[in-house]
Order: C-alpha cells, then structure tokens, then sequence
C-alpha cells in the first residue's frame, strides 16, 4: 500500500486535511522523542535520532514549500516568519547531530535541545497557526498537495534522513552568499 492510500485510509478514504496531516506528523515525532527519552543504548538512540531527522526534513519541506506560502496573508505574518525561523534552528541542530556518535559527550542533549525547540514550534503551530488558518484555507485541496509531495519526498530518499535542506535554508544560503560577494 502506497503512502498515498494509506492516508487516504487514516482520513476515511477521503482527502487528508491540511491541518491534519501536519498534527498527525506532531503525533509521531512527539512519539519518537518519547522513544528516545526511554532509550537506554546507544544502537537505539541512534536509530531514533534518524528516524526523527528524516520525519522532521520532510515536515518541514513540506511546510516550507506548500503550507506556509498558502497561509501568508491568511494568518499574520510574524506567525510565519517565526515558524521559519524555528525551522532554521531545528536545521542547525540537525546539521550538528548529523555529524555526532551516540557515544559523544553531549549528543543526548543535543538531540533534547532539538525536542525542546520542535515540541515548542509543534505547539505554537497547533494553539495559534492552525487555528487561525484553519477557515481561511481549503484544507482538503491543500491536504492533497501536501500529501503528494511528503510521499514523493519519502519515496525519494528511500525512508533514509535526507541530505536534503528545506527550502528555507537554502534560501538562506543563497542570500548569505549572495552578499559575500
């Protein structure tokens, strides 16, 4: 069964909605920070940490090239702006935690830092973002866009973390660069 068709089962067969898929990506990486807290040894803090580095690349990507372009203007604009920039944070820490060993000094806090900062982002985005944008968005029709391109993000990087920067931060590299010269 394709990833399509099972969201298409999880959301009744029907098209997924915008703001559903989203909370249903929070559910499992709140679940894989939940995993790692009860971890005891390092083979398993490690699979975790992949794991939620690939769910994360692909949520933001998501995020940054579908959702939050169709909700500029409908939600107020800091409230963007600052997703964004929690996902430059989150991007940073991934970066770091990419290149450690379980069995390096501070990579259980490095990836507790990253939690604190996703369980944060998740729960601005779920009390003050999806409210706000909820009514103001066709959520089905964007729901089915967002749908289609997490399956071909995870289709494309064979369920393996991505090398792969959302677009953010790629944005960002390209104006960083672009001033340097």
């Amino acid at each position: 069964m394709s990833l399509l068709e099972r969201i298409a089962q999880y959301f009744g067969g029907g098209e997924p909605d915008a703001v559903a898929l989203l909370e249903q990506d929070h559910k499992k990486v709140k679940a894989l920070f939940k995993e790692f807290e009860d971890a005891e040894d390092g083979r398993t803090k490690k699979r975790i940490v992949t794991t939620t580095i690939r769910e994360l690349i692909v949520h933001a990507t998501v995020e940054e090239e579908i959702f939050y372009p169709a909700i500029r203007g409908a939600v107020e604009e800091d409230k963007v702006d600052e997703a964004e920039e929690e996902h430059h944070v989150m991007e940073l820490l991934i970066g770091e935690l990419q290149k450690m060993k379980p069995s390096d000094e501070r990579y259980d806090a490095k990836f507790t830092v990253l939690a604190e900062s996703v369980k944060h982002h998740m729960e601005e985005e779920e009390s003050e973002v999806f409210p706000e944008a909820k009514d103001k968005i066709d959520g089905r029709a964007l729901g089915a866009t967002m749908a289609e391109r997490k399956a071909e993000l995870e289709q494309r990087n064979g369920n393996r973390a991505s090398p792969r920067k959302p677009k953010a931060a790629r944005r960002r590299q390209s104006v960083e660069k672009a001033a340097r010269v």
